[in-house]
C-alpha cells in the first residue's frame, strides 16, 4: 500500500477515512484526557501526555479492529492488540520529544502576547495544546502506515 493506492483504491480510501475518523475521536479522547489531567489533576505535561495517549490507544484499537478493519480478524485479538500497542508505543517515543521540544517554545511565544490570558486560554494552555496537536498529526501518519502494513496486513 502506498499513498497512491489510498487515492486510487476505493477500499483503501474508505479505510483511510475510517482510520482518520477514529483518529479524530481518539484525538478528542487524547486532548480531553490531557486537559483534564493538566488542568484539574495538576499533572505535568509529559505525564498527562503519556496517560492521555494510552486512553486514546485503547479507544483507537477497539474502533479500528471492529470498524476500520472488520475483515482483519484472522489474527487473534491479543496478537493484534500487542502489534497495535507496539506501533503506538513507538509513536509515543516519536510524540514525547516533539511535545517536550515544542511546548516550551510555544509557551515563550504565547507569553509575549499582551492580550493573554483570555479566560481559559492562557499561554500555557495554548502552548500545551499546539505542541500536542503537532505531535498528534505526525504520529497519525506513522500509526496509519505501520499498522496497515503490519497489524492489519491480513486483508487485501
Amino acid at each position: 500500500m502506498t499513498l497512491t493506492s489510498i487515492v486510487t483504491d476505493n477500499r483503501e480510501r474508505s479505510r483511510f477515512f475510517r482510520f482518520a475518523a477514529v483518529g479524530i475521536v481518539g484525538a478528542v479522547v487524547d486532548f480531553g484526557t490531557f486537559n483534564l489531567l493538566t488542568t484539574f489533576v495538576g499533572l505535568t505535561v509529559i505525564v498527562a501526555s503519556i496517560l492521555s495517549f494510552i486512553a486514546a490507544i485503547i479507544n483507537n484499537f477497539l474502533w479500528n479492529r471492529y470498524w476500520t478493519y472488520p475483515d482483519s480478524r484472522s489474527k487473534p485479538i491479543g496478537r493484534q492488540l500487542i502489534q497495535f500497542s507496539i506501533v503506538s508505543v513507538l509513536g509515543l517515543l516519536i510524540r514525547t520529544p516533539i511535545i517536550a521540544i515544542l511546548e516550551p517554545l510555544f509557551f515563550r511565544l504565547f507569553s509575549g502576547f499582551a492580550f493573554l490570558p483570555i479566560g481559559f486560554f492562557t499561554a500555557e494552555f495554548l502552548a500545551n495544546n499546539l505542541a500536542l496537536g503537532i505531535a498528534v498529526i505526525v504520529v497519525m501518519f506513522w500509526n496509519f502506515f505501520i499498522n496497515r502494513y503490519w497489524t492489519y496486513n491480513d486483508i487485501s
